[in-house]
Formats: C-alpha cells, sequence, structure tokens
C-alpha cells in the first residue's frame, strides 16, 4: 500500500514548520528510523525519520517550503506490501499545497480534564518506531500515554519528546500559550511604502513568533517592573575562587550561572512568584526551571536550566554552555526550550545599565539583568566605590502582587550580595 508521510507536530503548540531540507529522494528505500527530512520550526531545526519500510514514490513539497500546515502530506513511501511491485511514475516538487481539510491534524486544545490514554496498538502491542521505543525507555515514557502522529497513528520520536517535554508545562501551555494565539490573531500590519533605499528581508519563522508572541504579552499582560541595585563584589570575589578550584576540570564560572541559582534559590524562597496565570485558576510551582535568553543568529531562544535551585554551579555552568552552544545550531529539542517557571536575560555584557524586559508567557516573571559597574556607594554608612549592578523584575500583575515581587527582589539582592548561600 502507500503510505502518505504527513508534516509532523514535532511540539505540543506546532501549527506549521519550514521543509528545510530532504535527506533523501524519490527512489531511495527507507527503513523505519531512518532520517528523512529537516524540519525547521519556529525555534530549532529537527529531524524527522520514517516509520515504516518502503521505498520513496514522491516528495510532495519542495525544499525550503515555508508555512507547511502540520497533517499536509509531504510524500508517499510504497509499502513492502504493495500489490504493484512499479512505483509511480514521481510527481516533481511543488509548493506546499493547501491541505485539504481531513488531511490536517487538529491543534492541540486545551485540556480541562483527564482523558482516557490514547490507543496505538495491535493486540497487546503499541505501534512505535525502533527509534521511539529507545527513548521512551530511556526517559521513562509509558508509550501508551503518548499520542501518534506517524502513519496510523504510529508513535515517532517527535512524540515522545514532545510528550516528554510537554510533562513539565503542559498546563500552561495549553491553558496560555494555545488560548493567546488563537484568542487574539496579530492585526495585519500595513504595508510600508517608502523611497528610502532598501531591501526587503524575509522573516524566520523564530521572528515571526517573537514578534508575535510579544505583542500578545503587552498587550494581554500587565505588567509590574520593580528595580533593585545589587552589590557585587563579594560574588566577584567568591567566582574567582571558585574558578581557581574548578579549573582542573576545564569549568569556568560566568556571573549569569551565578545569577541564574540565585534566581531559581529566591523563587523557591517567595513561592508566590513561582506561578503561572491561567484564567480562573493559577499554577504553583514547586520547582525553578529558568528560562535563560541566548542570541541567536534568527533571534532569541530560551533553553531551560530545570531545578536551577537545587543544582550546584558548575552543574549550571555546564549546562548553559551547552544548551547555548545547540540552540545557535538550532538544535535543541523542544523540552529544552518549552516551558520554564521563569526568565532571565543578562545584557550586562554589552554595557545595557538597565532595561525592563517582557514577560514571556505563561510564565509570570522575568528577570532582566545589567551591567555591573564601578559607582559611589554607601559601605557601613561611609561613602565607597563598589561594583553595582541594576536588576528589573518584571512581574503578571494579575498573578503576583507588587509586594510579592518586592520580596523576590529583595531575596535576589541579598543572595547575591551574600553569595555563599549560592554554594550551600
Amino acid at each position: 500500500m502507500s503510505i502518505e508521510l504527513k508534516m509532523p507536530a514535532l511540539s505540543p503548540t506546532m501549527e506549521e514548520g519550514t521543509l528545510a531540507r530532504w535527506l533523501v529522494k524519490e527512489g531511495d528505500i527507507v527503513s523505519s528510523g531512518d532520517l528523512i527530512a529537516e524540519i525547521e520550526t519556529d525555534k530549532a531545526t529537527m529531524e524527522f525519520e520514517a516509520v515504516d519500510e518502503g521505498v520513496i514514490t514522491q516528495l510532495l513539497v519542495a525544499e525550503g517550503t515555508d508555512g507547511v500546515k502540520v497533517g499536509t502530506v509531504i510524500a508517499i513511501i510504497q509499502g513492502e506490501d504493495d500489490e504493484t511491485s512499479a512505483a509511480p511514475k514521481a510527481a516533481a516538487p511543488v509548493a506546499a499545497q493547501a491541505p485539504k481539510p481531513a488531511e490536517v491534524a487538529a491543534a492541540p486544545a486545551p485540556v480541562t480534564a483527564p482523558v482516557a490514554a490514547p490507543s496505538h496498538s495491535s493486540g497487546d502491542r503499541v505501534k512505535a518506531s525502533p527509534l521511539a521505543k529507545r527513548i521512551a525507555a530511556n526517559s521513562g515514557v509509558d508509550l501508551a500515554a503518548v499520542s501518534g502522529t506517524g502513519p496510523n497513528g504510529r508513535i515517532v520520536k517527535a512524540d515522545v519528546e514532545a510528550f516528554s517535554g510537554a510533562g513539565r508545562s503542559a498546563a500552561p501551555a495549553t491553558a496560555l500559550d494555545t488560548g493567546l494565539r488563537r484568542e487574539a490573531p496579530a492585526a495585519p500590519v500595513a504595508a510600508i511604502d517608502t523611497d528610502i533605499p532598501h531591501e526587503v528581508v524575509k522573516l524566520s519563522n523564530m521572528r515571526k513568533t517573537i514578534a508575535r508572541r510579544l505583542t500578545e504579552s503587552k498587550q494581554q499582560v500587565p505588567h509590574i517592573y520593580l528595580t533593585v541595585d545589587v552589590r557585587l563584589d563579594a560574588l566577584l570575589k567568591l567566582r574567582g575562587e571558585l574558578n581557581a578550584s574548578l579549573e582542573p576540570r576545564g569549568i569556568k564560572l560566568s556571573v549569569n550561572d551565578m545569577l541564574i541559582k540565585a534566581l531559581g534559590l529566591a523563587l523557591i524562597q517567595v513561592p508566590k512568584c513561582n506561578v503561572s496565570f491561567a484564567g480562573d485558576n493559577m499554577l504553583q510551582y514547586s520547582r525553578a526551571d529558568i528560562s535563560v535568553a541566548v542570541s541567536v543568529p534568527t533571534g532569541l531562544i530560551t533553553p531551560i536550566v530545570t531545578d536551577a535551585a537545587n543544582k550546584s554551579l558548575s552543574k549550571i555552568s555546564t549546562e548553559i554552555a551547552e544548551l547555548a552552544g545547540r540552540a545557535k545550531e538550532g538544535k535543541l529539542q523542544p523540552h529544552e526550550y518549552q516551558g520554564g517557571t521563569a526568565s532571565i536575560s543578562n545584557m550586562g555584557m554589552m554595557g545595557i545599565k538597565q532595561f525592563e524586559a517582557v514577560i514571556n508567557p505563561p510564565q509570570a516573571m522575568i528577570m532582566a539583568i545589567g551591567a555591573g559597574e564601578k559607582r559611589p556607594y554607601i559601605v557601613d554608612d561611609s561613602l565607597a566605590i563598589a561594583t553595582v549592578m541594576s536588576a528589573t523584575g518584571s512581574f503578571d500583575h494579575r498573578a503576583i502582587d507588587g509586594a510579592d515581587g518586592a520580596q523576590l527582589m529583595k531575596v535576589f539582592k541579598e543572595l547575591v550580595e551574600k553569595p555563599l548561600g549560592l554554594v550551600a
């Protein structure tokens, strides 16, 4: 039989993507688990694997095609049990066509009550690719609870990764992220007519998403901003001592590594700020997962340091270096950048003294870090010169009262100014 390969949903909120590159050509024989294409989402470029054996007879979407809707048929495989031995004549790749309604997978809907686990089995066997089974076994995922997007509902690698990533943040993502996108479609922007010499630069999927999400945030989330000045001298001294001891292990702590830890601890100490607003409910997190803003060629992405409060500084440093490297290559997996309970954005290395960051829903706060600089400062009731930075917290006033935000900023300042608590 002929098997339709459809544009997969590589994350819980993905609705469309770019078919960046084919890794096969018409006439190639593929087996389950073989990589067949690279799909560019709004955050990363991910590999798409085959789940059935057969011959690629048609590639229906050309490389580089943008806006391919989830569920669009992108290729045809002739399976092993086809009655005819000759493959149908291959059609030349064409630009993405509008999919028929029956071919489009429904976008994720908000989940408000437990639902029965999806069924993928024939008899007692769950239908999943070998790679998906291996990933599920390594990550402790029960395949019986995973919805498959492969042919005939088969579970593929992306399904397992999306499921395991959504486990940390599925509730806020569906209640807020998906809801915002559907209830507040972006208003059309008028074309610009200008005689000034210019070139038209096509927006990447990531830049389009950044534009939409930040517009939604500023329109729908009432921001409150709180700023504190933080003395860094003790932290810089401790950092130098720790780096001297960590040098043989090839680890070098940055100030940002230590601030991530401080924010994680502050959120645990002030749990009223470790929340998400969800309509008639509020999600109260018991773990601090810190999203770290990283600039990449196509925009901005926020890899996550999970459980930052309970990780050592050396572990945070190693993780951030590895995540940031893969973020710049577009190789992060969905669970590595989706979720998080709060964010931190540091522009101090660019000489920015102070700024106010935009909240990334469904999170309810983000910490903006300015540059550390020598300033006149009162130390022990005397005027002295100290290294000081300004930190500004942006809080979702629907979920966090000003007094609670102020308490978080106070605790954050104390942890940075008395940094031995970061290594206790």
